[in-house]
């Protein structure tokens, strides 16, 4: 159980988080494009396998600033230190598993390095023990992948799956989350701008996908399409569900908040992240070949992109208990119906459907809403 202390009130989002999130823009870019480059089981593990460990640290920067106040220029200056390190890590995603491991593991060394440094200066004396228990399994974690890095071959996809294994499934129950304090208001906020940071990849997708083609009727259809993908996918995480996992993470328990932060921001958003990853590098493949087949990997990007972050978004909702509608599940299972189209018939023809289905799926769930069997779900 926590034990309420005096702390430092952070209660909104500072103009330094969002900078420190321009570089998970970079991230999920670097991602999209092992993706696109790659577009195969391999790639998808690499990608999967990067991302748990970088959204790990991610979110733990979101946890360090839900808890420390950014007012102090030491602060700024190591927060913007573990910026740097988040920087060459994103340049050395592409070559990862290629020769490029090292500098991936020595920048998250320093990632991991200033996130325990800043963290010991939140004034509560039970987060400043939480982090000490936590530190160590990140500074293992961070190790693996370094020595990953160093050694290549088959070994360094087992060294990279034990990482992921300890930061996801062994850290929080060895070291435990008692003492972490979480402020409902600035950590909610806080994770919806990296969601609208990641979707915004979706835009640049299109505009990449749509790179050096004539502006014509057919480019700005397939591109308002993507738009339209993208928009729907927003509407389904912000369209009501933000407001209540706010009032539902103030109204737990200060004990129990971390235990639900933990599943529902960190968990959870980590399929909601991999689905707009996905969904991004199948859109800059569908723009630029809107009336062509797509490769069967690439429709399943693009499908399985969308049913990756409507599984994630019921899975967040489910565990703070905001709306157990099935709809999203639904729409889940049938994005991936059309894989076919996008494989035999055309790319434009899997987005156009994809975008029929999920406007279909936020109406009927704002039907529900307005006879009053859910939660508001939209505006």
């Amino acid at each position: 159980m926590v034990v309420s202390e005096p702390r430092e009130q952070v209660d909104r989002v500072s103009t330094l988080e969002l900078f420190f999130d321009l570089v998970f823009v970079f991230t999920i870019t670097q991602l999209t494009t092992v993706l696109v480059d790659d577009p195969t089981p391999r790639g998808l593990l690499r990608a999967v396998l990067m991302l748990a460990v970088i959204w790990w640290m991610y979110g733990g920067y979101a946890w360090l600033t839900n808890a420390v106040a950014l007012d102090r220029a030491a602060r700024r200056l190591l927060l913007l230190g573990g910026m740097a390190g988040f920087l060459v890590l994103a340049l050395a995603i592409p070559r990862a598993f290629s020769g490029g491991g090292v500098a991936f593991g020595l920048a998250y060394l320093l990632v991991v390095g200033v996130h325990a440094g800043l963290f010991t200066r939140a004034s509560s004396q039970h987060t400043v023990w939480a982090v000490f228990r936590l530190a160590p399994y990140n500074l293992v974690s961070a190790l693996l992948v370094l020595v990953a890095g160093l050694v290549g071959g088959t070994a360094e996809y087992v060294l990279w799956t034990a990482a992921v294994v300890l930061e996801w499934v062994l850290t929080s129950r060895l070291a435990g989350i008692a003492g972490f304090q979480v402020a409902p208001s600035h950590f909610v906020e806080r994770h919806g701008l990296v969601v609208i940071v990641a979707l915004g990849e979706s835009i640049v997708a299109i505009g990449i996908g749509a790179a050096g083609l004539p502006v014509d009727a057919a480019l700005t259809g397939v591109a308002v399409l993507g738009l339209l993908l993208s928009a729907c996918l927003w509407w389904a995480y912000f369209g009501g569900d933000d407001t209540r996992a706010e009032r539902a993470l103030a109204a737990a328990p200060a004990g129990r908040r971390p235990a639900l932060a933990l599943h529902a921001f960190g968990y959870w958003h980590l399929p909601i992240l991999l689905g707009v990853i996905a969904a991004a590098a199948g859109l800059k493949q569908a723009v630029g070949h809107a009336f062509d087949q797509l490769q069967v990997e690439q429709a399943v990007a693009l499908a399985g992109g969308v049913g990756l972050f409507l599984a994630g978004n019921v899975l967040f909702r489910g565990s703070l208990g905001i709306g157990r509608w099935h709809g999203q599940s639904v729409a889940a299972l049938l994005a991936l119906a059309t894989i076919p189209l996008g494989a035999e018939v055309s790319a434009l023809a899997q987005l156009l459907v994809l975008v029929v289905l999920l406007v279909a799926a936020l109406a009927a769930e704002h039907a529900m809403a307005r006879s009053g069997r859910l939660g508001a779900a939209g505006p």
